[in-house]
């Protein structure tokens, strides 16, 4: 068998992050994936949004690691030239019986240490964005947008510059203890291939199933996942926004919102769907919702030029009647089992959190 300083499974973003945070402290490793390319799946199906911190229960990873992954990610753009920008959201409501959901959003970010969110009266938001329907608001000036391909570029060229190394269309199946090493197992092969002291699964969607054939893991140390799809529906043409505008959050999500990309192009969504299986597909019978939910943005938009995006699966902790659910990073002092650490959960805002989820698995192995 070869020999692995350590190995991650799963070329999201967040595998990505903490294969360049295990570089820089020296433990150069091996990270596996089964597509293709790396950042398929979650990372390269979602809103590319630097988040401020603001909606996470304090005291929680979320808005913790948030706070300091959003930092994080934007000091890594600067010295590494990756696009980004800090364009500022405004959280609205639509109509005035919302403005207790907007102080409750403005004292759980005070108290999250997302950063001071400025209150807007519905004459001070129009002014910054004329044609929003609003009643009140908030202004949130922490939060961006970034390309998210090349940000995990960015951290593939930091981490090999460091000796590690990503190989691709490698699927894992089934991890065993022998001594003190992990045996890797690879679809396709009949006996290990890699040996490694240090296991991390950061599979996103397969986490839970790679966590399962983990020799030695309780099965009570691995949640069920819960699958909510987002579809987007692109506009084309420019709008006349230049910020980020997200309504008052809606049970599994953020609620319908409007983003834009580093070119200007803007999208809305996404929306919450839960479903049994991974099924990226988006239905057009859907349209009429989304029209729907960017009238209440944007009155004037013309449905026209409204047509189907992308989706992406959040895969959650929770279902949909219960709270949301939040980060699930366990190490050995949690389960037992030296040199691994298994992430569950990992939705938004995973990608904002990327580099600070990063350090925490680093201190879990340490």
């Amino acid at each position: 068998m070869d020999r692995a300083d350590a190995v991650i499974v799963g070329a999201g973003v967040v595998g990505l992050a903490i294969a360049e945070t295990l570089a820089r402290r020296g433990i150069p490793a091996l990270i596996l994936d089964g597509e293709p390319h790396f950042g398929s799946w979650t990372s390269s199906r979602n809103s590319e949004v630097i988040h401020a911190g603001i909606y996470y229960s304090p005291g929680s990873l979320k808005a913790r690691l948030c706070v300091e992954g959003r930092d994080k990610i934007y000091a890594f753009c600067e010295s590494s030239g990756v696009p980004h920008k800090r364009l500022g959201k405004i959280i609205f409501a639509h109509s005035p019986d919302q403005s207790g959901e907007l102080d409750a959003i403005e004292h759980a970010a005070d108290t999250a240490g997302a950063g001071k969110l400025e209150r807007l009266t519905s004459g001070q938001a129009k002014r910054l964005e004329p044609e929003l329907d609003v009643a009140d608001a908030l202004l949130s000036p922490m939060t961006g947008i970034i390309d998210a391909h090349n940000y995990m570029l960015a951290l593939i060229g930091s981490a090999q510059a460091r000796g590690a190394n990503l190989v691709c269309s490698t699927k894992v199946i089934r991890a065993t203890r022998s001594w003190d090493l992990w045996h890797i197992w690879i679809e396709g092969m009949d006996a290990p291939v890699l040996e490694t002291p240090i296991l991390v699964n950061s599979a996103g969607l397969a986490a839970q199933t790679l966590a399962r054939s983990i020799e030695g893991l309780p099965a009570d140390r691995v949640p069920p996942l819960r699958l909510a799809r987002g579809v987007y529906f692109a506009h084309s043409g420019r709008l006349p926004f230049n910020h980020l505008i997200y309504p008052v959050p809606e049970p599994g999500g953020l609620g319908t919102h409007l983003t834009l990309d580093l070119a200007g192009q803007a999208r809305f969504g996404p929306d919450v769907e839960w479903i049994d299986d991974i099924d990226y597909t988006v239905d057009p019978a859907r349209k009429e919702r989304f029209v729907n939910a960017a009238r209440r943005i944007w009155p004037k938009i013309d449905p026209d030029r409204l047509q189907p995006g992308y989706a992406g699966i959040r895969p959650k902790l929770s279902g949909p009647d219960q709270p949301s659910a939040d980060f699930l990073i366990e190490g050995p002092g949690e389960h037992g089992l030296p040199g691994l650490v298994n992430l569950f959960g990992i939705e938004s805002p995973g990608l904002t959190a990327s580099l600070a989820i990063g350090d925490l698995v680093a201190q879990k192995l340490s």
